[in-house]
């Protein structure tokens, strides 16, 4: 029987045709947990992309994951593995506290990387994939994985969806895979 990471990458394969993609282990920040890894994709689902997934997020318990374990996706223009290692690190420091939940919004701090002024995220269903491709994976355990798109954002951005809500920003006019974009307000 496969185990539960190769369960996943099996099911990744199956999203990517089997393109060998590279591995960025995170390592834990608290101890006796498992590490986050980062599952990352150049070029992928078109030339000039960079997709990064993570495994291990789901390795954690929260009160409200009732239905589902969440693992995290991003996927931007950019060729710098720094966003997909946010992820990974938003991930490893996170999962058990932040329950991932679509609209919500993550203050990275800081730019997540030089090539961009973005310093936050928000969470919705990745747009790379279709909902019966990140939605209800099974593994074989009680509650499947779900995996969540992650879309940087500009801290204006980031505020406007706290006042306005993700639905009145997602029709405003930007590119979520544009890592160099000006702010849509």
């Amino acid at each position: 029987m496969p185990t539960r990471v190769e369960q996943f990458l099996s099911h990744l394969d199956g999203l990517t045709g089997g393109i060998e993609p590279r591995f960025f282990p995170v390592e834990p920040s608290r101890p006796g947990v498992p590490s986050v890894t980062v599952i990352v994709y150049d070029d992928i689902p078109e030339s000039g992309l960079l997709t990064g997934i993570t495994y291990g997020v789901s390795l954690a318990d929260h009160p409200l994951w009732r239905f589902g374990k969440p693992e995290l996706c991003i996927c931007v223009k950019s060729e710098d593995i720094r966003w997909a290692l946010a992820i990974g690190h938003i991930g490893e420091v996170q999962r058990g506290d932040n329950p991932f939940r679509y609209g919500d919004t993550i203050n990275f701090g800081e730019r997540i990387a030089p090539d961009s002024e973005m310093t936050s995220f928000v969470i919705f269903a990745p747009a790379v994939m279709d909902h019966s491709d990140y939605a209800g994976i099974d593994l074989g355990e009680v509650l499947p994985i779900n995996i969540c798109g992650l879309y940087p954002i500009h801290d204006s951005e980031r505020r406007y969806i706290h006042d306005h809500g993700l639905e009145a920003f997602w029709k405003l006019d930007w590119d979520p895979y544009d890592v160099k974009r000006p702010s849509a307000v």
